[in-house]
Protein backbone atom coordinates (compact mmCIF):
# COMPACT_ATOMS: atom_id res chain seq x y z
CA UNK A 1 0.00 0.00 0.00
CA UNK A 2 1.22 3.75 -0.51
CA UNK A 3 2.38 5.75 2.25
CA UNK A 4 0.18 8.61 1.12
CA UNK A 5 -2.86 6.99 2.18
CA UNK A 6 -1.85 4.60 4.81
CA UNK A 7 -3.08 5.75 7.85
CA UNK A 8 -6.56 5.96 6.02
CA UNK A 9 -6.99 2.82 5.24
CA UNK A 10 -10.46 1.76 6.90
CA UNK A 11 -11.16 -1.84 5.47
CA UNK A 12 -9.67 -5.22 3.76
CA UNK A 13 -11.90 -7.42 2.57
CA UNK A 14 -12.08 -9.85 -0.40
CA UNK A 15 -14.53 -8.66 -2.81
CA UNK A 16 -16.00 -4.88 -3.33
CA UNK A 17 -18.61 -4.16 -5.46
CA UNK A 18 -19.10 -0.90 -7.25
CA UNK A 19 -22.63 0.11 -7.84
CA UNK A 20 -26.03 -0.82 -6.13
CA UNK A 21 -28.30 -0.67 -9.45
CA UNK A 22 -29.84 -4.14 -10.70
CA UNK A 23 -26.14 -5.79 -11.56
CA UNK A 24 -24.81 -5.11 -7.99
CA UNK A 25 -27.67 -6.11 -5.81
CA UNK A 26 -27.88 -9.29 -7.76
CA UNK A 27 -24.39 -9.58 -7.37
CA UNK A 28 -24.17 -9.06 -3.71
CA UNK A 29 -26.74 -11.82 -3.56
CA UNK A 30 -24.95 -14.04 -5.17
CA UNK A 31 -21.74 -13.22 -3.71
CA UNK A 32 -23.15 -12.61 -0.04
CA UNK A 33 -20.91 -15.41 1.04
CA UNK A 34 -18.18 -13.14 1.07
CA UNK A 35 -19.68 -10.77 3.04
CA UNK A 36 -19.07 -7.98 -0.09
CA UNK A 37 -18.55 -3.85 0.25
CA UNK A 38 -21.44 -2.77 -1.95
CA UNK A 39 -20.53 1.53 -2.90
CA UNK A 40 -23.33 2.93 -3.98
CA UNK A 41 -22.87 6.93 -4.75
CA UNK A 42 -26.45 8.18 -4.25
CA UNK A 43 -29.11 7.43 -1.20
CA UNK A 44 -30.82 5.13 -2.68
CA UNK A 45 -30.93 1.60 -5.04
CA UNK A 46 -32.04 1.28 -8.25
CA UNK A 47 -29.40 2.85 -10.61
CA UNK A 48 -31.05 4.21 -13.99
CA UNK A 49 -34.57 3.45 -12.36
CA UNK A 50 -33.84 5.71 -9.48
CA UNK A 51 -31.26 8.61 -11.48
CA UNK A 52 -32.48 8.72 -15.20
CA UNK A 53 -36.09 7.85 -15.43
CA UNK A 54 -39.25 10.49 -15.74
CA UNK A 55 -42.90 10.35 -14.81
CA UNK A 56 -43.93 8.45 -17.66
CA UNK A 57 -41.08 6.37 -17.67
CA UNK A 58 -41.50 2.49 -18.13
CA UNK A 59 -40.42 -0.73 -18.76
CA UNK A 60 -39.98 -2.00 -22.25
CA UNK A 61 -41.40 -5.59 -21.76
CA UNK A 62 -44.01 -7.00 -19.35
CA UNK A 63 -43.22 -7.77 -16.03
CA UNK A 64 -42.79 -11.52 -16.67
CA UNK A 65 -39.85 -11.03 -18.21
CA UNK A 66 -38.27 -8.42 -16.11
CA UNK A 67 -37.89 -10.63 -12.47
CA UNK A 68 -35.56 -12.51 -11.09
CA UNK A 69 -35.69 -15.92 -11.17
CA UNK A 70 -36.10 -16.76 -7.43
CA UNK A 71 -38.07 -13.35 -6.88
CA UNK A 72 -41.38 -13.27 -9.11
CA UNK A 73 -43.09 -10.25 -9.37
CA UNK A 74 -46.49 -10.22 -7.08
CA UNK A 75 -49.00 -9.82 -10.29
CA UNK A 76 -46.57 -11.40 -12.74
CA UNK A 77 -49.03 -12.45 -15.55
CA UNK A 78 -50.40 -8.76 -15.58
CA UNK A 79 -49.21 -7.70 -19.06
CA UNK A 80 -48.99 -3.62 -18.62
CA UNK A 81 -45.62 -2.56 -18.36
CA UNK A 82 -44.92 -1.40 -14.92
CA UNK A 83 -43.62 2.21 -14.42
CA UNK A 84 -40.55 3.24 -12.76
CA UNK A 85 -42.02 3.91 -9.43
CA UNK A 86 -42.91 -0.01 -9.78
CA UNK A 87 -39.74 -1.23 -10.59
CA UNK A 88 -38.28 0.63 -7.86
CA UNK A 89 -40.45 -0.82 -5.67
CA UNK A 90 -39.67 -4.45 -6.74
CA UNK A 91 -36.21 -4.09 -6.55
CA UNK A 92 -36.27 -2.94 -3.40
CA UNK A 93 -38.61 -5.78 -2.49
CA UNK A 94 -35.31 -7.94 -3.74
CA UNK A 95 -33.01 -6.37 -1.77
CA UNK A 96 -35.20 -6.84 1.34
CA UNK A 97 -36.12 -9.95 0.68
CA UNK A 98 -32.17 -11.16 0.35
CA UNK A 99 -31.30 -9.07 3.35
CA UNK A 100 -28.96 -7.52 0.60
CA UNK A 101 -29.02 -3.58 2.00
CA UNK A 102 -26.58 -4.51 5.26
CA UNK A 103 -23.91 -5.16 2.30
CA UNK A 104 -24.40 -1.49 1.17
CA UNK A 105 -22.73 1.83 1.75
CA UNK A 106 -25.17 4.50 0.45
CA UNK A 107 -23.95 7.83 -0.41
CA UNK A 108 -20.54 6.13 -1.23
CA UNK A 109 -18.76 7.34 -4.41
CA UNK A 110 -15.70 5.88 -5.54
CA UNK A 111 -13.64 8.17 -6.81
CA UNK A 112 -10.12 6.61 -7.48
CA UNK A 113 -8.60 2.73 -8.05
CA UNK A 114 -5.50 1.58 -7.78
CA UNK A 115 -3.72 -1.76 -8.46
CA UNK A 116 -1.65 -2.95 -5.58
CA UNK A 117 -1.41 -6.67 -7.32
CA UNK A 118 1.67 -8.61 -7.09
CA UNK A 119 4.81 -6.95 -7.95
CA UNK A 120 2.92 -3.71 -8.59
CA UNK A 121 5.07 -0.17 -8.46
CA UNK A 122 3.65 3.25 -8.17
CA UNK A 123 4.52 3.70 -11.58
CA UNK A 124 2.45 0.45 -13.05
CA UNK A 125 1.84 -2.97 -12.36
CA UNK A 126 4.17 -5.35 -12.84
CA UNK A 127 3.15 -8.97 -14.68
CA UNK A 128 1.70 -11.39 -12.50
CA UNK A 129 -0.52 -14.38 -13.41
CA UNK A 130 -3.73 -12.32 -13.42
CA UNK A 131 -2.16 -9.90 -16.77
CA UNK A 132 -2.75 -9.45 -19.85
CA UNK A 133 0.90 -11.36 -21.33
CA UNK A 134 0.42 -14.41 -19.54
CA UNK A 135 -0.84 -17.56 -20.60
CA UNK A 136 -3.81 -17.58 -17.63
CA UNK A 137 -6.28 -15.19 -16.23
CA UNK A 138 -5.37 -16.59 -12.70
CA UNK A 139 -7.51 -16.87 -9.61
CA UNK A 140 -10.00 -13.98 -8.70
CA UNK A 141 -9.30 -14.29 -5.17
CA UNK A 142 -5.22 -14.45 -4.54
CA UNK A 143 -5.49 -14.16 -0.62
CA UNK A 144 -3.90 -10.56 -0.96
CA UNK A 145 -5.22 -7.25 -2.21
CA UNK A 146 -5.16 -6.32 -5.64
CA UNK A 147 -7.19 -3.03 -5.84
CA UNK A 148 -7.00 -0.03 -3.41
CA UNK A 149 -10.32 1.82 -3.87
CA UNK A 150 -10.86 5.66 -2.76
CA UNK A 151 -14.26 6.19 -1.90
CA UNK A 152 -15.78 10.05 -0.82
CA UNK A 153 -18.31 9.72 2.05
CA UNK A 154 -21.03 12.00 3.94
CA UNK A 155 -21.76 15.31 2.95
CA UNK A 156 -17.89 17.10 3.47
CA UNK A 157 -16.60 14.71 1.22
CA UNK A 158 -14.26 12.56 3.36
CA UNK A 159 -12.06 10.46 1.52
CA UNK A 160 -11.67 6.60 3.05
CA UNK A 161 -9.71 3.86 1.12
CA UNK A 162 -10.76 -0.18 1.21
CA UNK A 163 -8.40 -2.73 -0.57
CA UNK A 164 -9.88 -5.73 -1.62
CA UNK A 165 -8.96 -8.86 -3.88
CA UNK A 166 -11.68 -8.77 -6.42
CA UNK A 167 -14.07 -6.37 -7.99
CA UNK A 168 -17.30 -6.40 -9.26
CA UNK A 169 -17.93 -3.05 -11.42
CA UNK A 170 -21.48 -2.46 -11.37
CA UNK A 171 -21.83 1.06 -12.51
CA UNK A 172 -23.39 0.57 -16.05
CA UNK A 173 -23.38 2.03 -19.40
CA UNK A 174 -25.97 4.90 -18.46
CA UNK A 175 -26.24 8.15 -15.97
CA UNK A 176 -23.57 10.29 -14.43
CA UNK A 177 -21.61 11.51 -17.51
CA UNK A 178 -24.21 12.37 -20.56
CA UNK A 179 -22.59 12.78 -24.20
CA UNK A 180 -22.80 15.79 -25.05
CA UNK A 181 -22.36 17.16 -28.55
CA UNK A 182 -19.36 19.43 -30.13
CA UNK A 183 -20.01 22.71 -31.08
CA UNK A 184 -18.19 24.86 -33.25
CA UNK A 185 -16.41 27.78 -31.64
CA UNK A 186 -19.15 30.50 -30.43
CA UNK A 187 -22.26 28.23 -31.25
CA UNK A 188 -22.65 26.36 -28.30
CA UNK A 189 -24.87 26.97 -25.81
CA UNK A 190 -24.09 30.17 -24.17
CA UNK A 191 -25.26 32.10 -27.59
CA UNK A 192 -28.83 30.59 -26.57
CA UNK A 193 -31.15 32.82 -24.46
CA UNK A 194 -32.71 30.25 -23.64
CA UNK A 195 -32.45 27.05 -21.11
CA UNK A 196 -30.70 23.88 -22.58
CA UNK A 197 -30.24 20.38 -20.44
CA UNK A 198 -29.33 16.68 -21.02
CA UNK A 199 -32.21 14.23 -19.73
CA UNK A 200 -30.24 13.44 -16.35
CA UNK A 201 -31.09 17.03 -15.55
CA UNK A 202 -34.25 16.66 -16.77
CA UNK A 203 -34.50 13.38 -14.34
CA UNK A 204 -34.14 15.23 -11.21
CA UNK A 205 -37.17 17.47 -11.73
CA UNK A 206 -40.27 16.31 -9.84
CA UNK A 207 -43.37 16.05 -11.93
CA UNK A 208 -44.23 19.81 -11.07
CA UNK A 209 -40.86 21.54 -11.84
CA UNK A 210 -40.74 19.01 -14.93
CA UNK A 211 -44.47 20.80 -16.22
CA UNK A 212 -43.49 24.25 -15.06
CA UNK A 213 -40.44 23.78 -17.76
CA UNK A 214 -41.85 22.36 -20.78
CA UNK A 215 -45.67 24.26 -20.15
CA UNK A 216 -46.14 27.16 -22.40
CA UNK A 217 -42.65 26.29 -24.07
CA UNK A 218 -41.28 25.90 -27.63
CA UNK A 219 -39.24 22.73 -27.05
CA UNK A 220 -36.78 20.93 -29.07
CA UNK A 221 -36.04 17.26 -27.98
CA UNK A 222 -32.66 16.30 -29.83
CA UNK A 223 -32.84 12.28 -30.44
CA UNK A 224 -34.94 9.65 -31.10
CA UNK A 225 -34.45 6.60 -28.42
CA UNK A 226 -36.59 5.95 -26.08
CA UNK A 227 -35.95 8.57 -23.86
CA UNK A 228 -36.29 11.69 -26.62
CA UNK A 229 -39.62 10.09 -27.14
CA UNK A 230 -41.04 9.74 -23.60
CA UNK A 231 -39.91 13.13 -23.24
CA UNK A 232 -42.10 14.26 -26.37
CA UNK A 233 -45.15 12.93 -25.34
CA UNK A 234 -44.50 14.93 -21.74
CA UNK A 235 -44.16 18.35 -23.80
CA UNK A 236 -47.42 17.54 -25.34
CA UNK A 237 -48.93 16.66 -22.38
CA UNK A 238 -48.08 19.74 -20.48
CA UNK A 239 -49.16 21.50 -23.97
CA UNK A 240 -52.54 21.11 -24.13
CA UNK A 241 -55.06 23.22 -25.48
CA UNK A 242 -54.86 26.52 -27.94
CA UNK A 243 -52.10 27.99 -25.70
CA UNK A 244 -50.17 24.83 -25.84
CA UNK A 245 -46.40 24.83 -27.48
CA UNK A 246 -45.53 22.19 -30.18
CA UNK A 247 -42.49 20.24 -29.35
CA UNK A 248 -40.09 19.51 -32.23
CA UNK A 249 -38.01 16.28 -32.30
CA UNK A 250 -34.62 16.83 -33.87
CA UNK A 251 -33.66 13.72 -35.35
CA UNK A 252 -30.06 12.69 -36.97
CA UNK A 253 -30.63 9.10 -37.10
CA UNK A 254 -34.12 6.84 -37.18
CA UNK A 255 -34.99 3.74 -35.08
CA UNK A 256 -37.63 1.31 -35.98
CA UNK A 257 -40.83 2.08 -32.94
CA UNK A 258 -42.99 -0.87 -32.13
CA UNK A 259 -46.60 0.00 -31.22
CA UNK A 260 -46.61 -3.48 -28.80
CA UNK A 261 -45.19 -7.35 -28.50
CA UNK A 262 -48.01 -8.33 -31.59
CA UNK A 263 -46.94 -8.63 -35.32
CA UNK A 264 -49.89 -9.52 -37.99
CA UNK A 265 -51.82 -11.12 -35.14
CA UNK A 266 -48.51 -13.41 -33.97
CA UNK A 267 -46.46 -12.52 -30.41
CA UNK A 268 -43.68 -10.98 -31.15
CA UNK A 269 -41.20 -13.59 -29.61
CA UNK A 270 -41.98 -15.87 -32.09
CA UNK A 271 -39.38 -13.94 -34.33
CA UNK A 272 -36.42 -13.78 -32.11
CA UNK A 273 -36.84 -15.02 -28.58
CA UNK A 274 -37.11 -18.43 -29.01
CA UNK A 275 -34.62 -21.12 -29.88
CA UNK A 276 -36.06 -22.36 -33.20
CA UNK A 277 -35.88 -18.34 -34.42
CA UNK A 278 -32.59 -18.04 -33.32
CA UNK A 279 -31.43 -20.96 -34.64
CA UNK A 280 -31.26 -18.64 -38.11
CA UNK A 281 -29.06 -16.04 -36.92
CA UNK A 282 -25.46 -16.39 -36.82
CA UNK A 283 -23.90 -17.05 -33.25
CA UNK A 284 -20.08 -17.11 -31.64
CA UNK A 285 -18.27 -20.58 -31.93
CA UNK A 286 -20.57 -22.23 -34.23
CA UNK A 287 -19.38 -25.27 -35.70
CA UNK A 288 -17.65 -24.72 -39.32
CA UNK A 289 -20.89 -26.86 -41.07
CA UNK A 290 -23.14 -24.12 -39.06
CA UNK A 291 -20.84 -20.84 -40.36
CA UNK A 292 -21.58 -22.70 -44.03
CA UNK A 293 -25.07 -22.65 -43.82
CA UNK A 294 -25.91 -19.25 -41.70
CA UNK A 295 -25.40 -17.59 -44.93
CA UNK A 296 -28.32 -19.72 -47.02
CA UNK A 297 -30.68 -18.34 -44.10
CA UNK A 298 -30.09 -15.33 -44.87
CA UNK A 299 -33.22 -14.67 -47.18
CA UNK A 300 -35.43 -15.89 -43.93
CA UNK A 301 -34.00 -13.59 -41.97
CA UNK A 302 -34.78 -10.92 -44.56
CA UNK A 303 -37.94 -12.32 -44.85
CA UNK A 304 -38.92 -11.93 -41.28
CA UNK A 305 -37.95 -8.63 -40.79
CA UNK A 306 -39.50 -7.45 -43.90
CA UNK A 307 -42.80 -9.41 -42.31
CA UNK A 308 -42.41 -6.98 -39.22
CA UNK A 309 -41.60 -4.01 -41.08
CA UNK A 310 -44.34 -4.08 -43.44
CA UNK A 311 -46.68 -4.22 -40.41
CA UNK A 312 -45.05 -1.36 -38.81
CA UNK A 313 -45.51 0.74 -42.06
CA UNK A 314 -49.67 -0.45 -41.77
CA UNK A 315 -50.08 0.36 -38.28
CA UNK A 316 -47.88 2.88 -37.96
CA UNK A 317 -47.73 6.50 -39.82
CA UNK A 318 -44.04 6.18 -40.28
CA UNK A 319 -44.59 7.48 -44.12
CA UNK A 320 -46.52 10.26 -43.27
CA UNK A 321 -44.35 11.86 -41.04
CA UNK A 322 -40.98 10.49 -42.70
CA UNK A 323 -40.31 8.37 -39.94
CA UNK A 324 -39.72 5.24 -41.70
CA UNK A 325 -35.93 4.24 -41.34
CA UNK A 326 -33.88 2.89 -44.13
CA UNK A 327 -32.47 -0.27 -42.50
CA UNK A 328 -34.00 -3.12 -41.87
CA UNK A 329 -35.58 -3.84 -38.56
CA UNK A 330 -33.47 -6.66 -37.79
CA UNK A 331 -30.25 -4.10 -36.99
CA UNK A 332 -32.26 -2.09 -34.57
CA UNK A 333 -33.56 -5.38 -32.74
CA UNK A 334 -29.32 -6.78 -32.85
CA UNK A 335 -28.59 -3.60 -31.34
CA UNK A 336 -30.83 -3.75 -28.68
CA UNK A 337 -32.47 -0.15 -29.97
CA UNK A 338 -36.60 -1.45 -30.33
CA UNK A 339 -38.53 0.95 -28.81
CA UNK A 340 -41.89 0.31 -27.29
CA UNK A 341 -43.86 3.84 -28.34
CA UNK A 342 -46.35 5.43 -25.74
CA UNK A 343 -49.82 4.67 -27.01
CA UNK A 344 -50.98 8.69 -27.62
CA UNK A 345 -47.17 9.15 -29.46
CA UNK A 346 -48.77 9.53 -32.83
CA UNK A 347 -51.98 10.60 -31.52
CA UNK A 348 -50.29 13.95 -30.46
CA UNK A 349 -48.06 14.25 -33.74
CA UNK A 350 -51.69 14.56 -35.44
CA UNK A 351 -53.08 16.81 -33.12
CA UNK A 352 -49.60 19.15 -34.52
CA UNK A 353 -48.56 19.22 -30.99
CA UNK A 354 -45.36 16.53 -31.26
CA UNK A 355 -43.32 17.63 -35.11
CA UNK A 356 -40.25 16.14 -36.42
CA UNK A 357 -37.17 17.63 -37.83
CA UNK A 358 -35.04 15.72 -39.25
CA UNK A 359 -31.27 16.86 -39.39
CA UNK A 360 -28.84 14.11 -40.25
CA UNK A 361 -25.95 16.82 -41.00
CA UNK A 362 -24.35 19.01 -38.15
CA UNK A 363 -26.53 21.95 -36.28
CA UNK A 364 -25.61 24.14 -33.42
CA UNK A 365 -27.45 27.25 -31.04
CA UNK A 366 -28.07 30.45 -32.11
CA UNK A 367 -29.83 32.84 -29.97
CA UNK A 368 -33.44 32.15 -30.61
CA UNK A 369 -32.84 28.06 -31.14
CA UNK A 370 -31.16 25.42 -33.17
CA UNK A 371 -29.53 26.68 -36.48
CA UNK A 372 -28.78 23.64 -39.30
CA UNK A 373 -25.92 22.97 -41.76
CA UNK A 374 -28.51 24.00 -44.30
CA UNK A 375 -29.35 27.07 -43.23
CA UNK A 376 -32.70 26.10 -41.47
CA UNK A 377 -33.41 27.35 -38.39
CA UNK A 378 -35.90 25.96 -35.21
CA UNK A 379 -37.15 28.47 -33.06
CA UNK A 380 -37.34 27.25 -29.09
CA UNK A 381 -37.15 28.52 -25.38
CA UNK A 382 -35.93 25.12 -24.35
CA UNK A 383 -33.57 22.38 -25.95
CA UNK A 384 -33.12 18.94 -23.97
CA UNK A 385 -30.45 16.46 -25.01
CA UNK A 386 -31.47 12.98 -25.42
CA UNK A 387 -28.23 12.05 -26.45
CA UNK A 388 -27.29 9.78 -23.92
CA UNK A 389 -24.67 8.79 -21.75
CA UNK A 390 -20.95 7.98 -21.85
CA UNK A 391 -20.24 4.72 -19.74
CA UNK A 392 -16.92 4.11 -21.10
CA UNK A 393 -15.73 7.04 -19.73
CA UNK A 394 -17.41 6.51 -16.69
CA UNK A 395 -15.05 3.55 -15.80
CA UNK A 396 -12.14 5.25 -17.05
CA UNK A 397 -12.18 8.21 -14.64
CA UNK A 398 -11.63 5.80 -12.00
CA UNK A 399 -9.40 3.14 -13.72
CA UNK A 400 -5.25 3.58 -13.70
CA UNK A 401 -3.11 3.21 -16.40
CA UNK A 402 -2.45 0.70 -17.84
CA UNK A 403 -6.18 -0.73 -17.37
CA UNK A 404 -7.98 2.47 -18.20
CA UNK A 405 -6.33 2.44 -22.14
CA UNK A 406 -7.53 -1.26 -22.39
CA UNK A 407 -11.03 -0.89 -21.23
CA UNK A 408 -12.08 -0.45 -24.59
CA UNK A 409 -10.55 -2.57 -27.77
CA UNK A 410 -9.48 -0.40 -30.90
CA UNK A 411 -13.20 -1.07 -32.46
CA UNK A 412 -14.56 1.01 -29.59
CA UNK A 413 -16.14 -1.95 -27.39
CA UNK A 414 -15.47 -3.62 -24.26
CA UNK A 415 -14.13 -6.89 -24.90
CA UNK A 416 -15.84 -8.75 -21.79
CA UNK A 417 -15.65 -12.92 -21.86
CA UNK A 418 -19.40 -14.17 -21.31
CA UNK A 419 -19.98 -10.50 -20.74
CA UNK A 420 -17.96 -10.12 -17.65
CA UNK A 421 -14.38 -10.85 -17.57
CA UNK A 422 -12.36 -8.44 -19.20
CA UNK A 423 -9.12 -10.85 -20.41
CA UNK A 424 -6.84 -7.72 -19.88
CA UNK A 425 -7.98 -6.48 -16.60
CA UNK A 426 -6.80 -8.84 -13.53
CA UNK A 427 -9.05 -9.40 -10.39
CA UNK A 428 -12.12 -7.21 -11.94
CA UNK A 429 -15.22 -8.35 -13.40
CA UNK A 430 -17.98 -5.94 -15.27
CA UNK A 431 -21.47 -6.86 -15.00
CA UNK A 432 -24.25 -4.60 -16.76
CA UNK A 433 -22.42 -3.40 -20.04
CA UNK A 434 -23.37 -5.51 -22.59
CA UNK A 435 -27.08 -5.59 -23.38
CA UNK A 436 -29.74 -8.02 -24.67
CA UNK A 437 -33.65 -8.23 -24.78
CA UNK A 438 -34.02 -8.31 -21.11
CA UNK A 439 -30.95 -6.64 -19.22
CA UNK A 440 -31.88 -7.96 -15.66
CA UNK A 441 -32.31 -11.64 -16.85
CA UNK A 442 -28.76 -11.68 -18.39
CA UNK A 443 -27.36 -9.61 -15.35
CA UNK A 444 -28.85 -12.13 -12.88
CA UNK A 445 -27.55 -15.40 -14.83
CA UNK A 446 -23.66 -13.31 -15.36
CA UNK A 447 -23.62 -12.99 -11.68
CA UNK A 448 -24.39 -16.61 -10.68
CA UNK A 449 -21.67 -17.63 -13.41
CA UNK A 450 -19.51 -15.03 -11.53
CA UNK A 451 -20.26 -16.73 -7.82
CA UNK A 452 -19.53 -19.93 -9.05
CA UNK A 453 -16.40 -18.71 -11.12
CA UNK A 454 -15.34 -17.03 -7.71
CA UNK A 455 -15.53 -20.13 -5.89
CA UNK A 456 -13.11 -22.16 -8.20
CA UNK A 457 -16.13 -24.34 -9.75
CA UNK A 458 -14.56 -24.17 -12.92
CA UNK A 459 -11.77 -22.29 -14.41
CA UNK A 460 -11.34 -19.53 -17.47
CA UNK A 461 -9.99 -20.30 -20.47
CA UNK A 462 -6.36 -19.30 -21.00
CA UNK A 463 -6.10 -15.33 -22.33
CA UNK A 464 -5.65 -16.02 -25.68
CA UNK A 465 -8.19 -18.25 -25.83
CA UNK A 466 -11.11 -15.34 -24.02
CA UNK A 467 -9.48 -13.01 -26.24
CA UNK A 468 -10.47 -14.68 -29.23
CA UNK A 469 -14.09 -15.56 -27.93
CA UNK A 470 -14.72 -12.28 -27.68
CA UNK A 471 -13.97 -10.94 -31.14
CA UNK A 472 -15.67 -13.95 -32.32
CA UNK A 473 -18.69 -12.65 -30.39
CA UNK A 474 -18.11 -8.76 -31.88
CA UNK A 475 -17.69 -10.14 -35.60
CA UNK A 476 -21.26 -11.92 -35.28
CA UNK A 477 -22.41 -8.47 -34.30
CA UNK A 478 -20.56 -6.47 -36.83
CA UNK A 479 -22.26 -8.50 -39.73
CA UNK A 480 -25.67 -8.20 -37.92
CA UNK A 481 -25.65 -4.62 -37.92
CA UNK A 482 -23.91 -1.49 -38.51
CA UNK A 483 -24.97 -0.24 -34.77
CA UNK A 484 -22.69 -3.33 -33.20
CA UNK A 485 -21.29 -0.38 -30.67
CA UNK A 486 -24.56 -0.53 -28.85
CA UNK A 487 -22.87 -4.80 -28.02
CA UNK A 488 -25.83 -6.36 -27.80
CA UNK A 489 -26.63 -10.13 -28.20
CA UNK A 490 -30.37 -9.96 -28.57
CA UNK A 491 -30.02 -12.33 -31.63
CA UNK A 492 -27.99 -15.03 -29.94
CA UNK A 493 -29.03 -14.49 -26.27
CA UNK A 494 -30.20 -18.00 -25.79
CA UNK A 495 -27.00 -19.43 -26.54
CA UNK A 496 -24.62 -16.63 -24.19
CA UNK A 497 -26.88 -18.08 -21.41
CA UNK A 498 -26.53 -21.63 -22.90
CA UNK A 499 -22.94 -20.88 -22.67
CA UNK A 500 -23.07 -19.42 -19.33
CA UNK A 501 -24.65 -23.02 -17.66
CA UNK A 502 -22.02 -25.07 -19.49
CA UNK A 503 -19.49 -23.68 -17.57
CA UNK A 504 -21.63 -23.61 -14.39
CA UNK A 505 -21.78 -27.43 -15.37
CA UNK A 506 -25.81 -26.81 -15.66
CA UNK A 507 -27.57 -28.24 -18.62
CA UNK A 508 -28.62 -25.48 -20.46
CA UNK A 509 -32.07 -27.08 -22.05
CA UNK A 510 -34.01 -25.51 -19.37
CA UNK A 511 -37.70 -26.44 -20.57
CA UNK A 512 -39.62 -29.59 -19.83
CA UNK A 513 -40.28 -30.75 -23.27
CA UNK A 514 -38.82 -30.43 -26.87
CA UNK A 515 -41.70 -27.99 -28.02
CA UNK A 516 -41.59 -25.82 -25.50
CA UNK A 517 -37.41 -26.18 -25.94
CA UNK A 518 -38.21 -25.42 -29.67
CA UNK A 519 -41.25 -22.40 -29.65
CA UNK A 520 -41.25 -20.82 -26.02
CA UNK A 521 -39.24 -18.09 -24.93
CA UNK A 522 -36.60 -18.27 -22.88
CA UNK A 523 -36.83 -15.93 -19.32
CA UNK A 524 -35.04 -16.03 -15.84
CA UNK A 525 -37.56 -18.61 -14.16
CA UNK A 526 -36.03 -20.94 -16.59
CA UNK A 527 -32.66 -20.70 -14.45
CA UNK A 528 -34.11 -20.49 -11.42
CA UNK A 529 -31.91 -22.52 -8.54
CA UNK A 530 -34.47 -25.13 -7.88
CA UNK A 531 -33.79 -26.30 -11.40
CA UNK A 532 -30.18 -26.92 -11.31
CA UNK A 533 -28.63 -29.59 -12.73
CA UNK A 534 -25.46 -29.89 -11.75
CA UNK A 535 -22.76 -32.64 -13.53
CA UNK A 536 -20.89 -33.30 -10.24
CA UNK A 537 -24.58 -34.12 -8.76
Amino acid sequence: MSGDHEQTLVRTSRIGIIGAGISGIAAAKELSSYDPIVFEATGSIGGVWKHCSFASTKLQTPRCDFEFSDYPWPERDNASFPSHVEILDYLHGFAVHFDVLKYVQFNSRVVEIGYVGEHATSASPRRDPGMPNSSEYGSLLKGQPVWEVAVETGPTGTLQWYAFEFIVMCIGKYGDVPRMPVFPRNRGQEVFRGEVLHTMDYARLDEAGAKNLLKGKKVAVVGYKKSAIDLAVESAEANQGPDGQACTMVIRTLHWTVPSYWIWGLPFFLFYSTRSSQFLHEKPDQSLLWTLLCPLLSPMRRAISKFIESYLVWKLPLVKYGLKPDHPFEEDYASCQMAILPENFFSEADKGKILFKRAPSRWWFWSKGIEFEDGSKLEADVVILATGYDGKQKLQSVLPEPFRSLVVDSSGVMPLYRGTIHPMIPNMAFVGYIESVSNLHTAELRCKWLAQLVNDKFKLPPVQAMIRQVTQEMDVMKRATRFYKRHCISTFSINHSDELCREMGWSPWRKSNWLSEAFSPYSSQDYADQKVNEKND
